[in-house]
């Protein structure tokens, strides 16, 4: 007998969302600890520590400079300029390991905000922009790049698929697992660690591969709808099954269900500026200014999401252009990520 899914006919209550955090700068992804620890990546080259009582604590190599509040848009999101950490994960003694979509690299950071960087390069080549890093309960590290083009906006139109998952070590000795992807972005693994499901954005696509034993990557499938309502951008497991899914731009959270049915969550999208969006998407012909106007107000190029709290059952959602992390209960508790029970230093 197949059980109630608790997300079908539940959308997230506006009036119920409360903002974490302030003065966030690009807070594109989030981990949350299990003692009520927020962090989220942080332009200024590091990561804001939010603390249980709402203090924050800016974790950053060198105190950043004083910026101007306009923000050149160029600059920071097509050009990607100077050090802008993206994906971030746990490593086992506490450390972030980043990695900067502006400085094309994987970096370690500890919780003094020192910093070194791994690696760069993959096969004698720049690595590309690197996206995100997950490490499996092997203690295995993936990480996601989504191209190799510059600017990185050229590769939408391009349908480029020079994206791909390398397969690393802590001594940064790296190889290709899977190649061939659309815009490869966030990866996630289920609970059994069977399968490794990949964020696709530039072909609006889940897909998912088959885990070996030694870590190296199997056959492919499409997971879920063939074209996703939006660019995908995050995503993460609730315990009932459900994937769970931003649209960057499109600013929308939508769930794929186990029987592979769309369901949508939150929709604070700008209609006017998603049906140019997409219409240029399909003609090949976006711009960056296109996709500048392409955004909602909660959170802003909508891009993460994590559950923490005590019960795994509260949302924050990261994004690219947002101040704050948007927070909300869930009806079903989220997967409890990799470093959940794992004891880090203060």
């Amino acid at each position: 007998m197949t059980r109630d899914n608790p997300l079908r006919g539940w959308q997230v209550d506006r009036a119920a969302i409360r903002h974490v955090g302030r003065d966030l700068q690009r807070p594109e992804c989030i981990l949350c600890q299990r003692d009520g620890t927020v962090w989220a990546a942080d332009a200024r080259g590091g990561a804001m520590r939010i603390a249980p009582d709402g203090s924050q604590q800016l974790v950053v190599p060198v105190a950043p400079p004083a910026t101007d509040d306009a923000v050149d848009f160029d600059q920071r999101y097509v050009r990607s300029e100077g050090s802008l950490p993206n994906g971030m994960t746990f490593l086992a003694n506490g450390d972030l390991l980043i990695a900067n979509w502006g400085t094309d690299a994987v970096e370690v950071m500890d919780r003094r905000g020192r910093v070194r960087r791994l690696f760069d390069r993959i096969d004698g080549q720049p690595l590309g922009k690197a996206n995100f890093p997950l490490r499996d309960r092997q203690g295995r590290m993936y990480l996601t790049v989504t191209t190799r083009m510059q600017p990185w906006t050229e590769s939408i139109n391009a349908r480029a698929t020079d994206g791909y998952i390398a397969l690393f070590d802590e001594h940064g000795q790296a190889r290709i697992v899977a190649d061939g992807f659309e815009g490869t972005n966030e990866i996630r693994l289920d609970d059994a660690g069977e399968w490794m499901y990949v964020v696709e954005s530039n072909a609006r696509r889940i897909s998912r591969l088959r885990v070996r034993p030694d870590g190296s990557l199997g056959e492919r499938e499409v997971y879920g709808p063939t074209r996703l309502p939006g660019f995908p951008d995050g995503f993460a497991f609730d315990v009932f099954g459900n994937l769970w899914v931003t649209l960057i731009m499109t600013d929308r959270l939508v769930a794929i269900t186990p029987d592979g049915e769309l369901l949508t969550l939150l929709d604070d999208s700008n209609p006017a500026a998603t049906q140019a969006l997409d219409a240029h998407y399909e003609a090949r012909t976006l711009t960056p200014e296109i996709m500048a106007a392409a955004h909602g107000t909660l959170a802003p190029w909508m891009a993460s999401l994590s559950f923490g709290g005590p019960d795994l059952q509260t949302v924050y959602l990261g994004s690219l252009r947002g101040t704050t992390l948007p927070s909300f209960r869930a009806p079903v508790a989220g997967q409890a990520p990799i470093h959940w029970n794992e004891d880090f230093p203060a």
